[in-house]
């Protein structure tokens, strides 16, 4: 208990004591009918020994020296998301060689050109592209989930990854939009994918993993057997490290779809998104440090609850499950570690709305924890 006090406290020091540049940004309004308004992030710039750009006149998503980052982009989740880049770029020893690739909902009621619009006037400097996910290619294969929220088509644009981006692409970070970094990805992005493995990701294999699965796909001999010459362990796809090169030689979307079928006819499983890469990859995944995905910050998938920091470092906080940061903040009913995304926060009017509640905060976290931090 006394280390998760420790990583708490550490991080809400750094952030309070670094936020002081949020106070002097331009707000961004929604004049365009879009009704929605960021501020305008800080322009961070590249650091000494980073990487030279081919052409800095235009970067190309080809272009060898970035680091690329794929997120989601849409109405609902558009606030998460702006926070979650600014966090990236913040952190971030070289931001100008990060490229972002946005995947929107065709049917978004926010239209390409607005998100566009959006993502350029809150970040002038930042290299990204926009591409449009077409939901009738994923729509017949979805089933009923525990939660609606985890039916959206969109969570299952990280299966199509390798075919919406450019095929110069050939690795990628893929991020969820309820997260924020708090470390410099290019860490992250230097993982290395060892004996063929197509992704990394922070395994987690104390878990029940049998509880990801019905009980009757565990009581089918045949279907079950997928996980015989394997040791499966859990992990969360809201933070990958993804090969798209393997990715599309062993035409992974394709593995991952057949399960999807299978879950329509048997259902073999009770979440969204996330069983059928259990199914594909579980038992072949690069480890990669717990640091880069404290998960389950937004509680569990049905009641939603206030949880810690896991013991341990971290360099990335995400809030899986059903509470999101930005809902309890709004609702004045926020979980203590919602105040750890509230500084990355850019949309208009957040700043003051705030202020007092995580004023008082950050003031009584450090007087209670003042002497871990001396």
């Amino acid at each position: 208990m006394r280390s998760i006090f420790h990583a708490t406290a550490v991080l809400l020091l750094h952030f309070f004591l670094t936020a002081t540049f949020c106070l002097g940004i331009r707000t961004i309004g929604g004049g365009d009918g879009s009704g929605f308004g960021f501020s305008e992030a800080p322009d961070y710039r590249n650091g000494v020994g980073c990487p030279v750009s081919v052409n800095k006149e235009l970067v190309s998503s080809c272009d060898p020296s970035l680091v690329h980052v794929a997120m989601t982009l849409d109405s609902e989740y558009l606030r998460g998301s702006i926070a979650a880049v600014h966090s990236v770029l913040r952190h971030a020893s070289c931001p100008e060689n990060i490229f972002l690739h946005f995947i929107a909902a065709e049917f978004d009621p926010a239209s390409p050109r607005v998100l566009s619009k959006l993502v350029r006037s809150t970040f002038p400097s930042l290299n990204f592209k926009i591409y449009i996910f077409r939901e009738d290619t994923v729509i017949n294969l979805i089933s009923s989930s525990i939660r609606q929220a985890l039916e959206n088509p969109l969570n299952y644009a990280r299966n199509y990854l390798g075919d919406i981006l450019d095929l110069c692409v050939d690795r990628v970070i893929y991020l969820d939009s309820d997260l924020v970094v708090v470390d410099d990805i290019s860490k992250l992005w230097n993982t290395t994918l060892t004996k063929s493995r197509v992704i990394g990701a922070p395994e987690y294999c104390h878990a029940n993993f049998t509880k990801y699965f019905t009980d009757w796909f565990w009581s089918d001999p045949v279907i079950s057997r997928v996980f015989q010459s394997r040791t499966p362990c859990y992990f969360n796809t809201g933070v990958m490290v993804m090969d798209l090169g393997r990715w599309r030689e062993g035409n992974y979307r394709r593995r991952i779809e057949n399960w999807m079928e299978i879950q329509r006819k048997r259902r073999i499983y009770e979440l969204g998104s996330l069983p059928p890469f259990l199914l594909v990859f579980a038992g072949n995944v690069e480890a990669i440090d717990h640091r880069w995905n404290q998960h389950g910050l937004g509680g569990d998938n049905v009641r939603g609850s206030c949880r810690s920091l896991h013991p341990g470092p971290v360099s990335l906080l995400h809030w899986s499950g059903k509470g999101k940061p930005w809902v309890r903040l709004d609702a004045r009913k926020p979980c203590p570690i919602d105040y750890l995304w509230e500084p990355y926060d850019l949309y208009k009017g957040s700043l003051v709305k705030h202020q007092s509640s995580s004023s008082s905060f950050s003031s009584s976290i450090f007087l209670g924890f003042s002497s871990y931090l001396l």
